[in-house]
């Protein structure tokens, strides 16, 4: 299948993942699941919901490709049961719907990335390959681009034990929630564009598609800026910058 070639070690990365495919339409399930060992990962699949829940607990899946629209339980639903269980695993949206409102919801669920119907397998590849990338889950030596250690005021981003604190508190976030905030940290007091962030943290070119900072922002702000005084600043028809308001030093944060 054109597009699919690949290198000896992105072979060798690419079998070390299970994808469970989550797809009640039998036509695009066999699609998915042939073009996807043809790519290297071992695959395994789901038609239901209820199905998608007991695989990913039995089988710890490194990445589930999930639709939306399922005959019991919709993506969503399954991927906000996965979130307020604890499980992160990476959740690749399948969608038909393609209006912002949807997309947003699906986002807000815990969902790390979607392609909508119809798609190109290519684009499904892309968008695995990025999220096992940026979730440090694709099998491949990633230069740090940061220590693994960032202060900000009362803000502390440990890498190694991948956690966040704010005010001695700690913060749960999704990896791609972690992967902004280490980013905005590694880059504090100066504003990065929205390209910047895609290329940084998405780490592919997002379709044009810059919403999805918008909603991350939207979460990162929710947990990190509910303690005063605000970090996460947008700069209009820039970018974003973590830094303390104005008139306030890094020595008077608390």
């Amino acid at each position: 299948m054109e597009g699919i070639g690949m290198t000896a070690g992105q072979a060798t990365a690419r079998s070390r993942h299970r994808l469970l495919v989550v797809e009640d339409e039998p036509s695009i399930r066999s699609l998915l699941e042939s073009a996807l060992r043809l790519a290297g990962y071992a695959v395994s699949s789901a038609d239901t919901g209820q199905s998608a829940l007991l695989e990913i607990e039995r089988l710890a899946p490194s990445l589930v490709l999930l639709d939306v629209l399922l005959p019991d339980v919709d993506g969503f639903e399954v991927t906000r049961r996965l979130r307020a269980a604890g499980d992160d695993t990476p959740v690749l949206f399948l969608t038909a719907r393609t209006d912002l409102s949807d997309r947003i919801t699906g986002l807000s669920a815990g969902g790390d990335d979607y392609v909508s119907k119809p798609f190109s397998i290519e684009e499904v590849l892309l968008r695995i390959e990025a999220i096992l990338r940026r979730t440090g889950t694709a099998g491949e030596e990633i230069p740090q681009a940061a220590p693994n250690v960032l202060r900000f005021g009362d803000l502390l981003l440990d890498g190694d034990a991948h956690e966040i604190h704010r005010a001695g508190q700690y913060i749960q976030l999704s990896p791609t929630e972690f992967n902004l905030l280490s980013y905005l940290m590694a880059n504090a007091n100066r504003v990065v564009s929205k390209d910047q962030i895609l290329e940084h943290v998405w780490g592919y070119d997002f379709a044009g598609d810059a919403r999805i900072i918008e909603t991350y922002v939207k979460y990162l702000r929710k947990k990190i800026d509910c303690f005063d005084p605000p970090l996460i600043h947008t700069v209009r028809g820039v970018g974003y910058c973590l830094r303390l308001p104005r008139g306030r030093t890094e020595a008077q944060a608390p």
